[in-house]
């Protein structure tokens, strides 16, 4: 079981140098291939070439070279299997005792913009996951290291006992198939949206450790935050923390949440979040108007809660955010006077992270309990929908603003959801309700006499007249909603009765 022979190819040459002249001192022989066995001469280590051992050329732009005998079956050998030995001095394989190897770039080569479908197809490795899956396969016998923060590790047991312990070797075998399973996901994602397949038999993606986190949902929850490999910049797993402390998993959500809604907005906005609900938005022509709205709207929700905003946060509205107690701030930015105000309180997260127009959609994966649910995620905007006006009136100048914010904002809030709006500003959210009059009563309860003059979004369509009666008599004057119920007349007689413009979309937007 000591480490006699090592086999070393990779691309990433992070630590290679030093791990692999340790190894030599310990009287390892070195076995490598191409730009590592260059690397390896250059830097003094004495190198054995793949060739020399196969007794075959690298051919073919080096796409075959370890794929032969003498390789994987020094590799795959059981080593207590007499049968196994007695092939291996048979034809002449030696064992290969330690396999140092991790993958040609796809990832980083697909991320380049416009790459070339040659170039990806090109940096697909065969024989690097090859020669791992044996050795992860052979772990009993083999060691196998894909990443070099683990050079380490295997470095210090190999230099005391001139061996590397079941317990690692099986946990970097481990480590070797989940390396392994994770590029070949990236591969199939790639070529699969190559050929604009929608669904298919099977459902493989791979994702990379952000950080673990203290605990999930509750304290008696284990979680950890994973992010996408090639995710789209506009996402909190790709943001930079400036200040404050770690993120936990329900901020994680909450900053999500307010990072969709806010990326609806091109004026400048500010969304406040609440347990993934916006509990207040506001828009204006500045960033502190904007905060004041969002603030105004529902200032007790807002203790405690995310904030995002879609421009640089400035030292008036620092200041004015600094005046009551947040979580988290999101921003493309913060002035240096931003900064000096908000970092004198300890414990604030900001967070910084592009957003700007990103067209990428990403799937949204769903589980349930032994399976998962995959869709589109909802891009559908207002200028995609088929609009309407079905009632009598049509909506003035001022409540076409106030439907639109309305729209924005209720495609993100749980269903049921009714929104009411007024004067660039959400006034009351009924979110998550069992029934749409229920969710509307919660809203205009919290809009009380601001509702005079207001308008109303609800995600889904009216099933009866009840949600126009209850808007009507609180003074809401313009409803924007789907449509599409088999009692839509009801609603548009309604409407009609009491003076109020209804929109119709012609799309609804479920949030579950």
């Amino acid at each position: 079981m000591s480490i006699k022979r090592a086999l070393v190819s990779v691309s990433n040459k992070e630590g290679l140098v030093p791990f692999v002249q340790a190894l030599a001192e310990q009287g390892v022989e070195v076995i490598s291939t191409g730009g590592t066995s260059k690397a390896l001469q250059e830097a003094g280590v004495k190198v054995t070439g793949i060739s020399e051992v196969t007794g075959f050329p690298e051919i073919m732009d080096g796409r075959v070279k370890t794929l032969h005998p003498m390789i994987h079956g020094g590799l795959l050998a059981v080593r207590g299997n007499e049968s196994h030995v007695q092939q291996m001095e048979e034809n002449g394989i030696s064992p290969i005792d330690l396999v140092v190897v991790n993958l040609y770039p796809f990832k980083e080569t697909i991320a380049k913009p416009n790459v070339a479908f040659e170039d990806a197809i090109e940096n697909i490795d065969i024989g690097g996951p090859s020669m791992l899956r044996s050795a992860a396969k052979n772990h009993a016998y083999v060691t196998v290291v894909v990443d070099p923060a683990d050079y380490s590790k295997v470095l210090e047991e190999v230099q005391q006992n001139n061996q590397v312990s079941d317990e690692t070797r099986k946990k970097l075998a481990a480590k070797t198939f989940r390396h392994t399973a994770a590029y070949d996901a990236l591969i199939a994602e790639y070529l699969t949206n190559m050929v604009e397949e929608e669904n298919p038999e099977s459902y493989t993606v791979t994702y990379e450790k952000k950080q673990d986190l203290r605990y999930g949902e509750n304290p008696h929850q284990k979680a950890a935050f994973y992010k996408a490999p090639l995710g789209t910049k506009t996402s909190i797993a790709q943001a930079e923390q400036l200040h404050g402390k770690e993120l936990s998993y329900n901020n994680i959500n909450d900053a999500d949440a307010a990072l969709q809604i806010v990326r609806e907005f091109t004026d400048p906005a500010v969304v406040a979040v609440k347990h993934m609900n916006p509990c207040g938005v506001g828009t204006g022509s500045s960033v502190e108007e904007a905060f004041s709205r969002a603030f105004a709207a529902d200032p007790v929700s807002i203790f405690g809660g995310i904030i995002a905003s879609n421009v640089e946060i400035n030292g008036a509205a620092a200041q004015k955010m600094s005046e009551i107690f947040l979580e988290i701030i999101i921003a493309p930015s913060f002035s240096d006077e931003a900064k000096e105000i908000l970092t004198k309180k300890k414990n604030i997260r900001l967070l910084t992270l592009e957003l700007g127009e990103d067209k990428k959609q990403e799937k949204k994966l769903t589980t349930v309990r032994g399976g998962l649910l995959v869709q589109d995620e909802d891009a559908y905007g207002l200028d995609q929908a088929n609009i309407s006006v079905a009632t009598k009136r049509e909506p003035t100048e001022k409540e076409w603003e106030d439907l639109k914010l309305a729209w924005k904002v209720v495609k993100h809030i749980k269903s049921n959801a009714i929104v009411l709006t007024k004067d660039q500003m959400t006034i009351g959210v009924g979110a998550g309700q069992m029934n749409r009059v229920g969710a509307a009563k919660i809203a205009i309860e919290q809009a009380g006499e601001k509702a005079q003059g207001s308008a109303l979004g609800s995600d889904a369509f009216f099933p009866m007249d009840d949600t126009v009666e209850a808007a009507a008599k609180a003074g809401v004057t313009a409803i924007i909603q789907p449509g599409g119920s088999v009692k839509d007349e009801d609603s548009i007689k309604k409407a009609d009765e009491y003076g109020i413009a209804m929109v119709f979309t012609g799309v609804r937007h479920f949030k579950h």
